[in-house]
């Protein structure tokens, strides 16, 4: 199966994809293997593990952000998970990657350059000028305390372990990985 095939069926129980938004995402994935190459972007090179947890899991997330949502900050975006996919499910979100390593930031601007929908920021969470605001904080594979304690919304989505899940949080597991749950301020789900 293609990349678009394999992403059609394992995103299918939860929501369905355009043409385009699958031509997007798969145009990502071509050149995240292509910078992986070179760089170290991800550890998951297989095809069906890149389709389940980097993609599947990133647009489930996506899926599960309210109407009321104008404004996305991605903290540690790394090759742009979870915030490419949501951007590219949710093009009325205005999505801002966070990035610190510069490498990464890089290829975060090459990879969104056709989505006008998406701000690359390459800066360290702590050096975000006081005051930074957005409607919605997502994460995965960060440190939960760090992120909640930059303060930059009350809302928050993070993709974590179930052992990470910070107090004053509920969680639902993820379809894919035993032990990955979706951590959001109590009373939100």
């Amino acid at each position: 199966m293609t990349f678009a095939e394999l992403l059609k069926a394992e995103f299918l129980p939860y929501g369905e994809l355009t043409g385009q938004q699958l031509g997007q995402l798969e145009s990502h994935y071509d050149l995240l293997v292509r910078w992986n190459k070179r760089m170290n972007l991800t550890r998951i090179e297989k095809l069906e593990d890149a389709v389940r947890y980097h993609y599947a899991e990133s647009l489930w997330l996506g899926s599960k952000i309210s109407g009321g949502v104008k404004s996305v900050i991605d903290v540690g975006s790394g090759p742009g998970f979870p915030g490419i996919p949501v951007a590219i499910l949710r093009p009325e979100l205005q999505v801002t990657l966070l990035e610190s390593n510069q490498r990464k930031a890089g290829f975060l601007r090459e990879a969104t350059i056709d989505l006008p929908n998406v701000h690359v920021q390459c800066a360290r969470l702590q050096d975000l000028p006081a005051g930074t605001e957005f409607d919605l904080v997502i994460a995965r594979a960060v440190t939960p305390t760090e992120v909640l304690a930059a303060n930059l919304s009350t809302h928050w989505m993070l993709l974590v372990s179930a052992s990470d899940v910070p107090p004053g949080s509920d969680s639902t597991k993820s379809p894919w990985g035993d032990e990955r749950v979706l951590a959001v301020p109590r009373g939100t789900l």
